[in-house]
This record gives structure tokens, sequence and C-alpha cells, in this order.
């Protein structure tokens, strides 16, 4: 017998109240997305040519266009299609924005909240709504291909099952939206990175930009990245993706390291922070700065960045730039700090070589 049983009854009672009324809200949530998601099967019918389900060639990019709802705040749409269309974990998702998984698992808590409470339907847009939608869906197609370029959370260097879907479904945004520079300029972008994925790991593990072997690098890959590159310029006004695609088409041109325009890729870098300011930005500058005017010059600018303490990329390129310098205590620190932050096994690996070719050389 409890202590006091009206007491414990009345907890009881409680609990078992509020367990009912959460499975009567779980009940209706899952009725609402069920029969938005009935909404969204194809029709058993011919096709009425002014419909709008006619635009989208492919269920999955249908999704993404309907998720990206504009009553919910792009980096929440954002992060809410990766997490429920995209594959990605909370945790990838938490790195591409730069925030703690706890964080990110908050924001997408919020969203869903929000959805739910406002009552926003799940619907297909139509050609009027996606011009306010296409800038959340490259982007959810951008990181999804950035974190199979990446693979943070995979025991490999490479996800092609994530940059290959992106690639996809890029390529199916491009055909149907062929006049629209943006989308250009993310396929472009995605065929020309993709392009050097076999020389971009090796018998060591990782292999960097300047050290890979360029004749394994897909020439039919790239030059169809160049054209789409170049029709995205020509197709309108430049944008982060445009911007983008052409750093990326300067180092597709060069026929070796030491003949890439780097002072040119400098400029790109200081143009693309205009349309996406941001401390990564600046770090990819930084490293160009450094190329094409020496490592000081590239600390110089690593060292004026806030914000990026918990990146991995940033202690790494600032290790490689110490190391450069010749300054072998603070590099150490640095590689040391990297690997703390390396979720990837051979990105982990490739700096431990390089942490221990330095203590070897300082020797």
């Amino acid at each position: 017998m409890p202590a006091n049983p009206a007491a414990w009854i009345t907890r009881v009672a409680r609990n078992s109240a509020i367990d009912r009324l959460r499975r009567e809200r779980n009940l209706a949530d899952k009725r609402r997305i069920l029969e938005g998601l009935a909404r969204l099967e194809p029709p058993t019918e011919a096709p009425d040519p002014d419909d709008a389900d006619v635009a989208y060639p492919d269920d999955r990019l249908r999704l993404i266009f309907t998720c990206c709802h504009p009553a919910i705040a792009p980096e929440s749409r954002v992060a809410l299609t990766l997490r429920t269309l995209g594959g990605l974990s909370t945790a990838e998702i938490a790195r591409a924005f730069l925030t703690s998984e706890g964080a990110m698992a908050q924001r997408l808590v919020r969203t869903k909240r929000k959805i739910r409470d406002a009552g926003i339907r799940y619907e297909v847009p139509g050609r009027e709504q996606m011009p306010e939608r296409l800038p959340s869906v490259t982007a959810t197609l951008y990181l999804i291909y950035n974190e199979g370029y990446l693979g943070t959370a995979s025991d490999a260097l490479l996800r092609e099952d994530l940059s290959g879907e992106a690639i996809r479904l890029a390529s199916l945004l491009a055909a149907m939206l062929p006049e629209q520079p943006e989308v250009l300029g993310l396929l472009a972008l995605m065929l020309l990175n993709d392009a050097r994925r076999d020389a971009r790991v090796g018998d060591d593990g990782l292999v960097p930009l300047g050290e890979q072997d360029r004749g394994l690098w897909d020439r039919e890959q790239i030059d169809r990245g160049l054209a789409l590159a170049r029709r995205a310029a020509a197709a309108g006004p430049a944008g982060p993706y445009t911007v983008q695609a052409r750093i990326a088409a300067e180092h597709a041109r060069a026929g070796s390291a030491a003949e890439t325009d780097w002072p040119r890729i400098a400029r790109l870098y200081l143009w693309l922070a205009e349309f996406s300011p941001s401390p990564v930005v600046e770090l990819n500058r930084a490293a160009a700065v450094a190329e094409a005017e020496g490592p000081a010059a590239g600390l110089a600018i690593i060292d004026a960045i806030e914000g990026l303490d918990d990146y991995q990329p940033y202690h790494a390129a600032r290790a490689e730039l110490l190391r450069r310098e010749g300054e072998e205590s603070r590099a150490a620190a640095a590689y040391e700090r990297a690997v703390e932050l390396s979720s990837n096994p051979v990105q982990r690996s490739f700096l431990e070589r390089r942490r221990a070719e330095l203590a070897r050389s300082a020797q």
C-alpha cells in the first residue's frame, strides 16, 4: 500500500489522462500528415496539362518543394526537409548549420510544433509558388551533396548515396527550371566537385587538392560542369551557387596545382561573401589568399575570423599555414584541436599523419 493512497490514485489518474491526451494528439498529427501525403499521390487518370503536379518529374523533388513551406523560417524549413527527406541525421544537420546537436534538435521540435499549431497544410506548390520556395530547395540539395562529399558522420570520406542523389535531383530541377541561373550553377558546382571523387582518396587516405592525380579526374563530367557554369553565367544575375561554380571551374581548368589562378579564386570568394557572408566563406578566402600571397597573408585573415572554434576545417587550415610558416608548436596545437573535432576517421587519420610528420621534422 502506498503511504498516501488518495494522492497515489490522483497521480495515476492524472498521468493516465496526460497519456490519453498525448495519444489523441499524436493520432490527430498522424492523420493530418497521412491526409497530406494522400494528396501528393500521383493521379490515377490522365493528368491535366495545367495541373501543378505535371511540373514535377520526381516524387522526392515534389516532396522537397512541399516541405519548404514559406510560413516556416528558411533555416528551419531546410533543416526539417533534410531530416525528413534528405536522409541526414540531426548531428549531420547541426554540423552543416555550425550549431550543436542539442540546439538543432530543439529547432526541429519547435518547427514541427509550429506546423502543428498553425495548421500548415501539406500541399504541392504550383508554378507560381515555386520562386519563393526555390532558395530553400536548392539549399537542401546543396547540403545533402556536401554531406555526401565530406562524409562527416561516415566511416568513409565519400557517401556516394547522398552525393549521387543530390546530383540526380539537381539534374531534374535544372531540366524543370532551365532558365534559373542558380539551379544551373548548383548542378555545375556539384558536377565539377564530384569529378574529383576518384582522386580524393588514395592508399594512405585523404589526398589534398594540391596533391591529387588530375589524371583521375572525370574529364567528361568536368566538361559538362563547365558548360553548365557558362549557361548559368549567361542565364541571369550571379548568385552564391553560380559564383561557387566559377571557383570550382578555376580548379577544373588548371592543368596542375601550380597553374591554378589563386588570385582570381580569392577575388571570387570576396564576391561570394557579398551573397553569403559567413566565417566559412572567409576561411575559404583565407586559404586562397595563402596560395596567392603566402601563408602569412592567409593566417592574418584566419586569425581575424570569429565563430569557428568548434569547426574542424578552421583548425586544420590554420595548422597547415602555421606549419608552412615554421610555427611548429602552434601548428601542433592546431592539429591536435582539428583531430579532436574530426568525426570522420579518414579525415582524422590524415590530420594525425600530418601531426606526426610535423613532430618528426621538429626533432
